[in-house]
């Protein structure tokens, strides 16, 4: 059984992040693992578990964006300082707080190798962080590194977009960025206010970063990161038309110190993968 304790982690500004530790609490290196668009810490224990071992631990928490809509307190503990969030109310770019703070936790615990790990939508705040801050860690791993964009297009169509995006615009003009859209013009299952749904599926927000979907788009925040990446691929991707391998060429091309693997016979949640996964995320870290 993984040895396994609860954490609570604060922010550089002072916000309040649960998590659990999984491992070794004097480990040589911590894995910090970022969850996917409204998931939680609790969405890859399977894989941070296996990773966990005498010499690993895995740092799981809960980023702003767990769930759909909580409340994120703050370290004050003045209830008026606390925030709406959740997927339908963060604000993308608030996750490099996040990270900091859970790898501002691992350093203070002694570890001298710290790694970055993200899950889907944990991708691109991942590299977001890393573009910002880029400090303190020694690689970062990325897990089914699709666009937000180019999913909701594969699956609602442009038309459903454009409609839905211009309302949430109009919304974020007057001032009501913060206000649901009306299940009237919803396409996605899961509910979003104004801003989350313009810097989701615009195309043109800080998290819109693999634009492999277009190659006259430039992937600039990926290109700025030097710390060495792992990019691991579903081969049956359910959020992107395109090829696994396609895809793969791309994030070669783009990444400055990158290793791109295609995982065979799993989809977006690596599911049945569990194993290869670990082994490869653990043969690429010794090797740096």
């Amino acid at each position: 059984m993984t040895p396994c304790h609860i954490v609570e982690i604060t922010t550089p500004k002072k916000f309040l992040l649960r998590g659990l530790w999984l491992g070794p609490k004097k480990p040589k290196r911590v894995v910090v693992w970022v969850h996917g668009l409204g998931s939680s810490m609790f969405s890859k224990l399977e894989i941070a578990q296996r990773l966990a071992d005498k010499h690993t631990a895995v740092l799981v928490f809960n980023n702003r964006g767990h769930d759909k809509v909580v409340q994120v307190s703050h370290a004050s503990g003045k209830f008026r300082k606390a925030i709406r969030s959740g997927s339908a109310h963060e604000r993308f770019v608030d996750s490099a707080d996040d990270i900091q703070g859970a790898i501002n936790y691992a350093r203070k615990s002694g570890v001298k190798q710290i790694f970055l790990a993200g899950h889907s939508t944990g991708c691109q705040k991942s590299v977001y962080w890393a573009s910002k801050k880029g400090r303190g860690v020694k690689g970062i791993i990325l897990l089914a590194p699709m666009s937000d964009y180019d999913a909701i297009h594969l699956q609602y169509g442009k038309k459903k977009l454009v409609r839905t995006l211009a309302l949430a615009r109009e919304y974020v003009r007057k001032g009501k960025g913060h206000e649901l859209l009306p299940p009237s013009e919803w396409y996605w299952p899961w509910v979003a206010d104004a801003q989350r749904f313009v810097s989701l599926y615009s195309g043109k927000g800080p998290e819109e970063i693999f634009t492999y979907w277009d190659e006259k788009e430039r992937p600039r925040t990926l290109e700025s990161v030097r710390i060495p990446m792992l990019v691991l691929l579903a081969q049956k991707e359910e959020y992107t038309s395109l090829p696994a391998k396609e895809i793969a060429w791309w994030f070669e091309r783009h990444t400055q110190k990158g290793s791109t693997a295609v995982v065979p016979s799993v989809g977006h949640s690596f599911r049945g993968g569990e194993r290869r996964v670990v082994r490869e995320i653990r043969q690429w870290m010794n090797g740096l």
